[in-house]
């Protein structure tokens, strides 16, 4: 008897989310010391003081259980995003809101779709529930809105839209967007994947569309922008109904005490985030550089990674930049397995990698 037999259908056919390697991991297996990580899209500045100060206050309360309904955090959420506080659900970082979402509205007989290159999660949280994945192919990498609009049937419950995506970094205007929405069935959830928006230059209030998409759901994370990825704490924003239900399905004290209070500190901390966009727009200005000098062609990225490819078996450059130090991170498991993706890092981080894939690639004079 095979254990996978056991198993729901479609649990089998998956393959494990794989994060990027830890530094650690390459430190133990490879024996290298210097590391740098520019695998897994994170701040580079680390936390905000703010955040680091009313973590290590809570900290003194950790023998109680948090919050289950997460009041303050979601009071600052609904305050800074003009929402009622019914109208926001918290996870354990966003990932774990989509699986919220899928479960709570999708099963066995379900149609989910998203698009070629977009999260691996999508298709993860899909299958593990039973439903049927319909991938829409790609434009430019990214999202082709008609596309995707013309693989909705009548068995379609769920559409993801990652804006910016990951792994490509690509973005769709807000317009098109809208009018996207204005075509989609009302009994269709589309679940706007947010994760990066912090770092667009210009953002569109897509908040405010709550009010006339009630199938909308925005989900956003404290992971990427506000430093706070190893506390894990995300949120999604819809119509109250929605909530309620995504509430129902939620995993009592999913939202630990110390990533609740750090974002609610982090949200208040705009003198940060600006700092983060600063160094983030910076180090993607330098890796392109550091890409033309190669003769690499990459992704344009509205994100903190940029994808680029290195015209070789991209897992065999990873390979070798391990030996150097440096971890990145190959895509070949979203369709492209000549592309790496690279986290933004600080301006020696960045040079560091440029320097070892150049040495890598056998480009230097």
């Amino acid at each position: 008897m095979s254990f996978c037999d056991l198993a729901v259908s479609g649990v089998a056919e998956l393959q494990p989310y794989v994060p990027g390697k830890p530094i650690e991991e390459l430190q133990r297996q490879y024996g290298v010391r210097d590391v740098i990580k520019l695998a897994s899209n994170e701040n580079p500045l680390g936390p905000s003081k703010a955040a680091l100060a009313a973590v290590a206050l809570s900290s003194k309360e950790m023998t109680r259980y948090p919050d289950g309904n997460g009041y303050a955090l979601k009071m600052a959420l609904a305050d800074k995003n003009q929402l009622a506080p019914e109208q926001i659900t918290l996870g354990n970082g966003s990932n774990d809101v989509l699986e919220l979402v899928a479960r709570a509205f999708a099963g066995a007989g379900d149609e989910v779709v998203y698009s070629e290159h977009a999260f691996a999660v999508y298709p993860i949280v899909t299958k593990a529930i039973g439903a049927t994945g319909v991938v829409a192919a790609a434009k430019d990498y990214g999202h082709d809105l008609a596309a995707i609009l013309k693989a909705i049937t009548s068995r379609t419950k769920i559409v993801f839209i990652a804006n910016p995506n990951n792994p490509t970094g690509t973005w769709i205007a807000a317009a098109e967007i809208k009018a996207f929405l204005e075509k989609v069935p009302e009994n269709v959830l589309v679940v706007l994947d947010e994760a990066y928006v912090e770092y667009l230059e210009q953002q569109e209030n897509t908040i405010a569309w709550l009010q006339d998409f009630h199938n909308l759901i925005i989900t956003r994370t404290f992971s990427k922008a506000y430093g706070l990825a190893g506390l894990r704490i995300g949120y999604a924003m819809s119509h109250p109904e929605v909530a309620d239900l995504l509430n129902r399905v939620r995993q009592p004290f999913n939202a630990n005490s110390l990533a609740q209070a750090a974002a609610v500190a982090a949200l208040g901390d705009d003198n940060y985030l600006q700092q983060a966009r600063e160094i983030n727009a910076a180090g993607m200005k330098q890796l392109i550089a550091g890409f033309e000098k190669l003769a690499l062609q990459y992704i344009p990225s509205k994100g903190n990674f940029i994808t680029v490819n290195v015209h070789s078996n991209a897992a065999e450059v990873f390979d070798d930049l391990l030996y150097e130090g440096v971890i990145v991170r190959p895509v070949a498991n979203y369709g492209l397995p000549q592309h790496l993706r690279v986290s933004i890092g600080l301006p020696a981080e960045n040079e560091r990698f440029l320097e070892a894939l150049t040495k890598v690639l056998g480009r230097g004079e």
